[in-house]
C-alpha cells in the first residue's frame, strides 16, 4: 500500500484540478444528504397536514437537487478521469525515461515482456484506481461521516443499532484488502510472463518456423496463460466469498431499522418519516458499501501494480555521470586500459583479468580470439556500457568514470554483432545518431558502407520502411545500414564488433575497401573472427579466457607460432588457398568517385 501512496506525488502538478474535483464531490455529498431529510418532511409535514403546495415545493426542490447532482457528478467524473489520465501519462513517461538510463547489467537480467507489462498493464491499473475507485472511496468516506452525523443527531440509539452490521463489514473488507493485494501481485507477475512469452515468440518467429516448433510454442504459451487463469481464479474465489456476506450485512441493517424504528414509531418516540429517512440513509450508504469490496479489489490490483512499477523506478542507474563530470568537446581518441578486470553480475569467473593496453590516437586495433574470450567485454568498456571491477579505463587521459556520458558516447560509433534496425525508414535508421544530417550526408554514408546500390533498388529508396528489427532486409543489408549509421556520426572512436559477420565475401571486400579510407583520422577497434578482416590493423590483440595472450602485427604474430598462428592455419585449411592468400596479403582497392567519401571522410579528418 505504501507504494500506492507514493503515486500521490504525481498529483502535485494538478493540485487545482484535484481541489476542484474534491469540492464538487463534497458539494455533491452534501446535496445527497438533503434528500432523505426532504422525504422525511414530505411524509411528516406534507402528507399529514394534507398541504398540496408543500408537496409541490418539495417535488420541485428534489428536481433541482437531482439536476444539480447530475451536473456535479458529471463534472466530478470528468475531472477525476482527466487527472487519472494525466497521472498515467506522466507515470508511463517516467517509467520509459528511467528504463533508458538503466545500465546494461540491468537489461542483461530483466525480461523485456515484464518491463512492457509494467509500463502498460500496471500503470493502467493505477490509472483506473485513481480515475474511478479513489473518487468512490472518498465519496463513501464523506457519505459515511455525513450520515453518521445526521443519524446520531436525530436518534442515537437507532443509529447505533442500524450501523452494527457495518462493523464486521469494515473488518472483513480490511482483511480482504490485505489478501487481495498479494493475489493481484501474483496475477501481475503471471501476466508479465505472458507478455514476455508473446514478445519472445513474435521476435523469434523465424527460428520457431525453421525448427518446426509451432506446437511446442503453443503448448508453452498455453501453460503460461493457464497460470494467469489459475491465479485469477484465486482472486475470484476471494471475491465470491465476500460479496454475498456484504449484501447480507446490508440487508440486516435494513431489518434492524424497520424492526426497532417501527417499534419507536408505534411508541410515538419517532415519526414514520424519520424511520423512512433512516432507512434511506442506510440504503444511501449501502450502495458505496457494496462497492467497497470492489474498491478494495481495485486498490489491491493498483497496489500490486504500484509495487512492480516502483521496483523499476527504485532501481538506481549504476552508471551515470558525476555532477562535476568532464565534458569532452573534441576527443583525440587515445584509450588506455590500466590493469582492468571485469566481472559480470552472478558470474563466478571474471570475464576480463589484468588487461593493460594503451591505444594511440588514430590507431587501428584488432581483437581476435575464441568465442567467450572477452573481446566484446573489452570494447564495451570504452563507451562505458559497464564499469570495471578493478583498474581504470581512460580516454584522452580522463578516467571514464569522471567523464560526462553523453559527450563521450556521441563521439563513439558502434556497429554491433546484431544489427538492430528500428521500424522506420532506411533514411531515419541511418540518421538515427544524427537526425539533423542532410540527405547528401546520409547518401554519402550509405555509399561508403556499400549500401546505396541496394537501397536505390527499392521502389521508395531511402524512404523504404523496414520491418520490425529490420527483418525485411537481409543480414548483410542490415549490417551495411548499421555501418552507415555509425559512419554518419563521424566518430572519433569507431567500434566494429564482428560487423562483417553477416556479409558475403564480395560484399566484405567492398566494405573493407571503404573502411580503409574511413578509418583514417579516427581510433578504431575491430572485433572479428576472420583474420582477413584484421590483417591491416596497427596492432592485433589475441585474447583467450579474458586475457591478452598475444599482441603485435600480423606477420609478427605468425612468426611467433602461438594461438594466432593456430587460428590462421585453421582458417587456411577451411578456405581455398589462393583466395585466402590474396585476402591476407593486401587490401582490395576499388576506384570510387571522390565525392562519395568527401562529406564523411572530410569531416573525420577535420576533427
Amino acid at each position: 500500500m505504501k507504494n500506492l501512496l507514493r503515486t500521490a506525488a504525481f498529483l502535485k502538478p494538478y493540485t487545482w484540478q484535484v481541489t476542484a474535483t474534491l469540492v464538487m464531490l463534497l458539494t455533491l455529498t452534501g446535496l445527497n444528504l438533503l434528500v432523505p431529510r426532504i422525504i422525511q418532511n414530505v411524509i411528516d409535514v406534507g402528507l399529514l397536514r394534507g398541504d398540496a403546495s408543500y408537496l409541490i415545493r418539495s417535488a420541485l426542490l428534489l428536481l433541482g437537487l437531482g439536476l444539480a447532482s447530475a451536473l456535479l457528478g458529471m463534472g466530478n467524473r470528468y475531472g477525476s478521469e482527466w487527472v487519472a489520465a494525466h497521472v498515467g501519462y506522466d507515470l508511463r513517461n517516467r517509467m520509459y525515461d528511467h528504463i533508458q538510463y538503466l545500465p546494461f547489467s540491468y537489461h542483461d537480467h530483466a525480461q523485456s515482456g515484464q518491463l512492457i507489462s509494467r509500463c502498460i498493464e500496471d500503470v493502467r491499473a493505477i490509472e483506473r484506481f485513481a480515475g474511478s475507485s479513489i473518487p468512490e472511496l472518498v465519496r463513501f468516506v464523506l457519505l459515511t461521516i455525513g450520515i453518521l452525523a445526521v443519524m446520531i443527531s436525530a436518534n442515537p440509539p437507532l443509529a447505533l443499532i442500524s450501523l452494527l452490521p457495518m462493523l464486521p463489514l469494515i473488518l472483513m473488507t480490511a482483511g480482504f484488502g490485505t489478501k487481495i493485494g498479494k493475489l493481484f501481485f501474483a496475477v501481475d507477475m503471471a501476466v508479465g510472463e505472458v507478455s514476455n512469452r508473446l514478445q519472445e515468440n513474435v521476435t523469434g518467429v523465424q527460428v520457431v518456423r525453421a525448427f518446426a516448433r509451432e506446437d511446442y510454442e503453443i503448448r508453452r504459451f498455453e501453460a503460461t496463460n493457464r497460470d494467469v487463469f489459475v491465479k485469477w481464479l484465486h482472486v475470484i474465489d476471494e471475491w465470491a466469498k465476500i460479496m454475498p456476506t456484504t449484501n447480507w450485512l446490508i440487508t440486516l441493517g435494513t431489518i434492524l431499522i424497520l424492526f426497532f424504528g417501527g417499534q419507536m414509531a408505534m411508541d410515538g418516540t419517532l415519526t414514520i418519516g424519520a424511520v423512512v429517512a433512516f432507512n434511506a440513509y442506510l440504503l444511501m450508504m449501502a450502495e458505496p458499501a457494496r462497492a467497497l469490496t470492489g474498491l478494495v479489489n481495485a486498490g489491491g490490483e493498483a497496489a500490486a501494480g504500484a509495487q512492480r512499477v516502483f521496483e523499476v523506478l527504485d532501481t538506481e542507474p549504476a552508471i551515470r555521470s558525476k555532477k562535476d563530470a568532464v565534458v569532452l568537446s573534441n576527443l583525440r581518441g587515445e584509450v588506455e586500459f590500466r590493469n582492468v578486470s571485469l566481472k559480470y553480475q552472478d558470474e563466478k569467473v571474471s570475464s576480463l583479468t589484468g588487461i593493460s593496453l594503451r591505444v594511440k590516437q588514430n590507431q587501428i586495433v584488432a581483437l581476435i580470439g575464441p568465442t567467450g574470450s572477452g573481446k566484446t567485454s573489452l570494447v564495451n568498456l570504452i563507451p562505458r556500457f559497464y564499469d570495471v571491477t578493478d583498474g581504470a579505463v581512460l580516454v584522452d587521459n580522463h578516467d571514464m568514470r569522471d567523464v560526462e556520458l553523453t559527450s563521450l558516447r556521441r563521439q563513439i560509433g558502434i556497429v554491433l554483432q546484431t544489427s538492430l534496425l528500428f521500424s522506420d525508414t532506411i533514411k531515419a535508421n541511418i540518421a538515427y545518431g544524427r537526425p539533423d544530417a542532410s540527405d547528401e550526408e546520409i547518401i554519402a554514408a550509405a555509399k561508403a558502407a556499400q549500401a546505396h546500390e541496394f537501397i536505390e533498388s527499392f521502389t521508395k529508396g531511402y524512404e523504404t520502411i523496414v520491418g520490425e528489427r529490420g527483418v525485411t532486409l537481409s543480414g548483410g543489408q542490415r549490417q551495411r545500414v548499421a555501418i552507415a549509421r555509425a559512419l554518419l556520426m563521424d566518430p572519433r572512436i569507431l567500434i566494429l564488433d564482428d560487423s562483417l559477420s553477416s556479409v558475403d565475401t564480395q560484399t566484405e571486400k567492398l566494405i573493407q575497401a571503404a573502411l580503409d579510407v574511413l578509418m583514417e583520422g579516427r581510433t578504431t577497434f575491430v572485433i572479428a573472427h576472420r583474420l582477413s578482416t584484421v590483417r591491416r590493423a596497427d596492432v592485433i590483440l589475441v585474447m583467450d579466457k579474458g586475457q591478452i595472450v598475444e599482441r603485435g602485427a600480423h606477420d609478427e604474430l605468425l612468426a611467433r607460432g602461438g594461438l594466432y598462428r593456430e587460428i590462421h592455419d585453421l582458417q587456411l585449411m577451411q578456405r581455398d588457398g589462393s583466395e585466402f592468400e590474396e585476402a591476407m596479403v593486401g587490401p582490395i582497392r576499388t576506384e570510387k568517385p571522390q565525392h562519395e567519401n568527401t562529406i564523411i571522410a572530410g569531416r573525420s579528418n577535420s576533427g
